[in-house]
């Protein structure tokens, strides 16, 4: 049987341990500061906090960029050639183009490849929501499934993740657009906290307001709650944009209230981080099924 290699991008907010765990790659993306392009490293902790930092002093906004065509025809190749079936779990296409480009690469290699076999998903879901999935993923791999196997339950699993996010401040939303609806549902508000979802075709959408930063944390809590199906089998997943205190207080009330097995905790990476601010954290976990659809 072929191997697999599962690739996913710098949306997915994985951290070094769990990648090197299940064998899982990913494609950079890069942010775009004063002209200058730097890749989206998941690794390089430092550099994240080093961006929130700078947000936080200056208020600027920080641009960003799908995968580049060159990162996608390297990385492809190399696996390629190197014998192994490509499956690439990439960003929601709402948030990022990088699935259909990677596509698009994909095409141009079968041409020079006509054995390879390369599978892209949107995965309807960025940050640990689609980090999820790509863990997902490498467990039926590593249990004997097929690419096609994977790729048929990532495509029904995708709908049953379920984010809930919060944000320590509501500029950047604002200044990236990448919420949508959020200039009619924030309009001039004072101490309110969003709560955010990632809809059934991966808008990241606000479902309803909470005052004041406590009452955030356990309204993701509470939804979490309301959400999940069969915690005691799950690790929850949360990212946080350098509010480290948070995230241990979201994996007791999750763990003890909820039920949860454990939790994975990583920093909300580069290119999610200065779409959604500085202080932003969120839950992620398996559950009941996104309807919602904006």
């Amino acid at each position: 049987m072929q191997q697999i290699k599962i690739f996913t991008d710098s949306c997915s907010d994985l951290g070094a341990d769990i990648r090197a765990k299940y064998d899982i790659d990913y494609f950079k993306m890069c942010t775009v500061d004063e002209g200058k392009e730097t890749p989206a490293d998941l690794g390089d902790e430092a550099a994240i906090r080093a961006i929130y930092q700078k947000i936080r002093a200056t208020g600027k906004r920080i641009l960003t960029t799908q995968v580049p065509m060159a990162e996608f025809e390297r990385r492809m190749t190399e696996a390629i050639e190197g014998g192994f079936a490509i499956l690439y779990i990439g960003c929601a296409l709402p948030m990022s183009s990088s699935v259909n480009t990677g596509m698009l690469i994909a095409g141009k290699l079968l041409e020079s490849h006509p054995d390879a076999t390369v599978r892209c998903v949107d995965s309807t879901n960025c940050s640990l929501g689609e980090g999820m999935l790509a863990v997902l993923a490498a467990r039926l791999r590593d249990e004997g499934k097929t690419i096609d196997e994977i790729v048929a339950a990532i495509e029904e699993k995708k709908h049953h993740v379920n984010q809930f996010v919060t944000v320590g401040s509501l500029d950047m939303l604002k200044k990236s657009g990448r919420v949508k609806g959020s200039a009619a549902f924030f309009g001039n508000l004072l101490g309110v906290k969003p709560i955010i979802i990632s809809d059934y075709n991966g808008q990241n959408v606000p479902i309803v307001k909470v005052k004041g930063r406590k009452a955030s944390l356990d309204k993701l809590v509470e939804l979490t709650r309301e959400a999940v199906t069969d915690p005691a089998s799950q690790t929850v997943f949360i990212a946080h944009a350098d509010c480290a205190e948070d995230a241990e207080y979201l994996r007791r009330e999750l763990t003890e209230k909820v039920g949860f097995k454990d939790a994975y905790i990583y920093y909300i990476g580069p290119i999610v981080g200065v779409c959604i601010g500085p202080d932003a954290i969120g839950v992620w976990s398996f559950g009941k099924k996104v309807e919602t659809a904006i």
